[in-house]
């Protein structure tokens, strides 16, 4: 698997997991979805993402 999927299935999960918390725990759960949502934005401006330097350091490989 590569980098790029892992990123998009991390964030689907991550954003998926956080709306079941919210809907079972508690609200404030929602702050985590808009935390997930403003770093996927501010990384398609940057081109960084910390979650892809983590995976680089896993050792992932990526598509290019």
């Amino acid at each position: 698997m590569t980098i790029e999927r892992c990123l998009r299935g991390i964030a689907g999960f991550f954003v998926l997991l956080s709306v079941l918390l919210a809907h079972y725990h508690s609200q404030y759960w929602l702050f985590f979805t808009a935390f997930v949502g403003l770093n996927l934005l501010q990384s398609a401006f940057t081109n960084y993402c910390p979650m892809i330097t983590i995976l680089k350091k896993l050792g992932v490989k990526s598509q290019a």
